[in-house]
């Protein structure tokens, strides 16, 4: 198996299916049918998700609503979002727990580390609800920590497109398609694959991100048992200024042996 803990983030629009809000039953089970396939090989899985078909803390502002409380409303709705996703795992038979950024102990645990990685090792598919439980930080954000935090292999970001495009794929045909790329490329080409502060977290601690569609069936099964699919973005530009290094120590080195020859 490629990968023995992941961390699955998806986004809140995504449940919405065809519909303009709310969630869509049949998006739903495809999911959870997707994540007990991968649980049932054995890979440990953590999942984040987020709130946008219900309410987003941005939107807050544009209503004339003050942004710390549209952000906690946020928080709400990605629990609304966590509670779906658990109900409907619990349906096909998956053991899950359900852990909150908030305290709200009539329907989920308060996150508390230590517990969250026993029950990874249980075998129980992890749900991480509320966010990160500050304001001003995404979903994303509340990902890529999270992954940290129970040491994940590689955070997972499932979308309806099947990678990264040097531009939006569904506006531009002419858009490049990357397989692989560096953070360093990432940032330099400006191209959004998360918000600034979930990158950055991911890149200072070398966690990879994958970006892939996860409304093709089977996408997630395959990725974790190895398969090149979406787009991997790695810490590669480190890792080639590493050998360019070592090589030019060794021509410096050969160089040196040539001239005592």
């Amino acid at each position: 198996m490629k990968y023995k803990r992941i961390l699955l983030k998806l986004s809140g629009e995504a449940l919405m299916g065809e519909q303009q809000y709310g969630i869509d039953s049949d998006r739903l089970m495809q999911y959870s049918q997707e994540i007990k396939e991968v649980a049932a090989l054995g890979v440990e899985v953590a999942v984040v998700i987020g709130g946008g078909n219900i309410f987003r803390g941005v939107q807050a502002e544009q209503v004339g609503l003050d942004r710390v409380q549209g952000d906690y409303m946020g928080m709400l709705a990605t629990v609304i979002n966590s509670m779906a996703l658990q109900s409907a795992l619990e349906k096909l038979g998956v053991y899950t727990r359900l852990l909150s950024g908030l305290n709200i102990q009539q329907v989920c645990e308060p996150y508390i580390r230590r517990r969250a990685v026993r029950h990874l090792e249980k075998g129980r598919v992890v749900i991480f609800g509320a966010g990160t439980g500050n304001p001003y930080f995404t979903t994303d954000s509340a990902a890529s920590l999270r992954a940290i935090e129970i040491e994940a292999d590689v955070v997972l970001k499932g979308t309806r497109v099947d990678g990264i495009y040097s531009a939006d794929p569904e506006k531009d045909p002419n858009a490049i398609f990357y397989s692989s790329i560096s953070f360093k490329d990432v940032f330099e080409k400006g191209l959004n694959v998360m918000d600034m502060t979930a990158f950055t977290l991911c890149k200072e601690n070398g966690l990879p991100i994958i970006v892939f569609d996860m409304n093709t069936a089977g996408n997630l099964k395959r990725l974790v048992q190895g398969e090149k699919i979406g787009t991997l973005v790695t810490m590669d530009d480190l890792v080639e200024s590493i050998e360019e290094a070592v090589d030019k120590i060794q021509n410096s080195e050969s160089a040196r042996s040539t001239e005592r020859n």
